[in-house]
């Protein structure tokens, strides 16, 4: 009788079995150890028994090659990986911010894995139509979601949506910040956010401000300077960011926070008064503008974006997405494409997108909640 067993585990045993010579098929296998020799149980899938002896050192060579066949396995599936087009859904309309940065990354990774990356643009309510579709799509690395924080906040702003983005979601990699720009008509004769405030001041509720829609990042943005200025302006949504822009120009409204890649060219071409930006720092492209920071201290504003997918999506399709879209994100040359639409290159691993994404989501709940803004 063997004494000191150790059970080391019952494992499908195929592979094994070819290792050592056994006759197929071969179903279960059983491993018990003692201190000098090793013994295997294995029965076949007939019935019948087979028992093999080896030595100890062997037995561990083949216990650590065991062992490694799930990692063996999840590695190969990164590597075959995708063996398909992908389809990337995109929660705006063609030609926003979302989708531009969407764009950027599926024409790299199209170049770089030698399969199509698809845009799909799934437009409405705020991208929860585009989460939901994600959420409930196959898990299998091939539908991924162009996310960014307020797929997080937007719980807090909708009843009723059938899907849990932190739990049913599984980030992939952080892709961008995106920092907004305070802008106003020239009909308004402030030139600084100091200005601003104190003309707003002045006239309680004659000033309104555009956004692209109710919980949109321009909307929360206004409704954060309100409360942290004591102003008093009104809030004209629209139906996306282009028609907003457009009635800026036309100054039938007054001011607006808008994502620079929207409002620079009208800024350059006079159409527009930028006032500040609200980044951490100043921006390349307007490098004369101040940030908004520096008059209101507790103000600062670049929403994250990034690539997530459904939550059981496999580990290995994860990593080498993540590793594809950081080395894109590293090159000097994608670098400067991302800047010039109007935001900022972040890499980093998935775990560090989630917390980034939560935190930057945590700011606009407490937001949401202080304006009592919700949606049915």
């Amino acid at each position: 009788m063997l004494r000191n067993k150790l059970v080391v585990g019952t494992w499908g045993a195929v592979g094994l079995a070819e290792t050592v010579g056994l006759p197929q098929p071969v179903g279960i296998f059983s491993i018990v150890a003692a201190f000098s020799q090793l013994e295997i149980r294995i029965a076949s899938v007939s019935g019948r028994r087979h028992a093999l002896k080896f030595p100890r050192r062997r037995f561990l060579h083949l216990v650590a090659g065991a062992a490694a066949l799930p990692t063996i396995a999840g590695i190969a599936k990164g590597q075959t990986y995708p063996a398909k087009p992908v389809r990337i859904v995109v929660g705006f309309p063609p030609g926003g911010v979302s989708d531009v940065h969407a764009r950027l990354t599926a024409q790299w990774l199209s170049e770089r894995l030698g399969q199509s990356f698809i845009i799909e643009n799934r437009a409405g309510a705020g991208g929860t139509i585009a989460a939901e579709t994600v959420a409930r799509a196959p898990t299998d690395g091939y539908t991924l979601l162009q996310t960014w924080t307020g797929d997080a906040y937007n719980p807090s702003l909708y009843l009723g949506l059938k899907y849990d983005y932190m739990a049913d979601f599984r980030p992939i990699v952080g892709t961008t910040l995106s920092p907004l720009v305070i802008e106003v008509n020239p009909s308004v004769p402030a030139k600084t956010v100091p200005e601003l405030i104190a003309y707003a001041k002045a006239r309680p509720g004659a000033l309104n401000y555009a956004s692209a829609g109710t919980g949109t990042p321009q909307h929360l943005c206004c409704e954060l300077f309100k409360m942290l200025t004591g102003t008093d302006m009104v809030h004209v949504p629209y139906r996306g960011g282009a028609p907003a822009v457009t009635d800026m120009i036309a100054g039938r409204v007054h001011v607006m926070f808008d994502f620079l890649a929207s409002s620079l060219e009208h800024i350059r071409a006079g159409k527009l008064r930028a006032l500040a930006m609200t980044s951490a720092k100043r921006w390349p492209a307007l490098a004369d503008l101040p940030i908004i920071g520096d008059f209101l201290p507790d103000f600062e504003a670049a929403m994250p974006g990034g690539i997530a997918a459904p939550k059981n999506t496999p580990a290995a399709v994860v990593q080498r997405l993540n590793y594809e879209i950081n080395v894109m994100l590293a090159d000097p040359r994608m670098k400067v494409r991302f800047v010039e639409v109007g935001c900022e290159p972040i890499t980093g691993s998935p775990a560090e997108f989630a917390e980034l994404i939560e935190a930057d989501a945590e700011k606009w709940r407490r937001v949401i909640r202080a304006a009592k803004i919700k949606l049915g």
